[in-house]
């Protein structure tokens, strides 16, 4: 019996929501998800100044400790949340990626979004680079404009070289390009040591030490820049049949590269710029999706974020609670799961 697409978003959708209300309630204290929901209700209700008197009056908040909500509502929730939003954003932009450039190794980090980011951050971290206005911000904006930049030399590089912006010069262009960077991030590390550390777990990721202000600076950016791609879901599904068929329809292929590789740049750039560098999940989580939803994009774009999504939300989990009190930088988890997974794809890829 062949299930329809729309019965396999709703069970996504459940056990997204449930993956979610299970991560904030495992830690070192368990909370049961009954409370984890209630707490979550409580806050919500309150933030919106709705009266709680009706409910606090009845049995439904009576459970609810002062531990409980310090823990679920400053702690967890908003660390599960912006792991959500990383991993939407990154699967999002890995599945433009694979789809515009008709590669299914394709992701930002191929093309060096990464490695300018991380450049950005060891201008921070090592020369102590501060903005003005925003220093709190510092290393988030650099880290995310380093990244930016990146992309736009590999746009730039690969139209001075081929006209017609093909693939894979795009994407032997962005290997380049991030080699030089890295070596330049090295050079750094070498010259000042004594920052090394911290650099280092920067560049493995995590979503410990985040709160609130973390959320609600990236979740709209995810969410606006999911949903803007999102127009151009029939343009993406015309790309993936060639660049031929494409100009014959009436879309401009170059035009629509370009714009699509930016704004799925500028997604993982600002994840990575908040949370480091945190591979793979924009490789497994498309992948899985066009494996479940099939290859339209009215299909993959926000599936790969609820997939992509919850699959972080997991990784933080294990990562937060495998050797606890210990925690694992998350990139750690992601790549420990994606690594195979992205070998079975190379490998498939030379078979057929």
């Amino acid at each position: 019996m062949k299930i329809s697409p729309k019965i396999k978003i709703v069970f996504a959708i459940i056990a997204s929501i449930m993956t979610l209300l299970m991560a904030v309630a495992i830690g070192s204290v368990y909370i049961s998800p009954a409370n984890v929901f209630l707490v979550i209700l409580y806050n919500i209700f309150e933030n919106l100044g709705i009266n709680l008197a009706y409910f606090t009056s009845d049995t439904i908040f009576t459970n609810i400790t002062a531990a409980d909500n310090a823990i679920v509502w400053h702690l967890r929730f908003p660390r599960v949340l912006l792991a959500f939003a990383a991993g939407a954003a990154l699967s999002v932009s890995g599945a433009i990626m694979q789809s515009v450039l008709r590669n299914p190794l394709a992701s930002s980090f191929t093309l060096g979004v990464s490695s300018g980011a991380s450049l950005g951050a060891a201008f921070v971290i090592f020369l102590g680079v501060s903005l003005p206005i925003f220093a709190v911000f510092t290393l988030p904006i650099l880290g995310f404009l380093f990244g930016m930049l990146t992309i736009l030399l590999v746009v730039g590089f690969s139209a001075k070289l081929q006209h017609g912006l093909e693939n894979n010069t795009i994407i032997l262009t962005g290997m380049v390009l991030s080699l030089f960077i890295n070596a330049v991030t090295t050079l750094l590390f070498a010259l000042f040591r004594e920052n090394a550390q911290r650099m280092i777990l920067w560049q493995m990721g995590s979503f410990s030490m985040q709160d609130w202000q973390t959320v609600f600076i990236l979740a709209p950016i995810v969410a606006v820049g999911t949903a803007f791609i999102f127009r151009y879901k029939l343009e993406l599904d015309i790309l993936t049949f060639g660049e031929e068929q494409a100009q014959t329809i009436g879309v401009n292929s170059g035009q629509m590269k370009i714009l699509l590789l930016i704004i799925a740049a500028a997604l993982t750039g600002s994840t990575i710029s908040f949370v480091g560098i945190i591979g793979f999940v924009d490789l497994v989580a498309p992948h899985v999706v066009r494996k479940i939803f099939g290859a339209s994009h009215r299909y993959v774009i926000p599936m790969s974020g609820v997939i992509g999504g919850s699959f972080m939300v997991l990784a933080d989990l294990v990562a937060r609670t495998i050797i606890a009190p210990t925690e694992l930088p998350v990139g750690v988890v992601t790549a420990i799961l994606g690594a195979p997974f992205f070998a079975y794809v190379f490998f498939a890829k030379w078979e057929n």
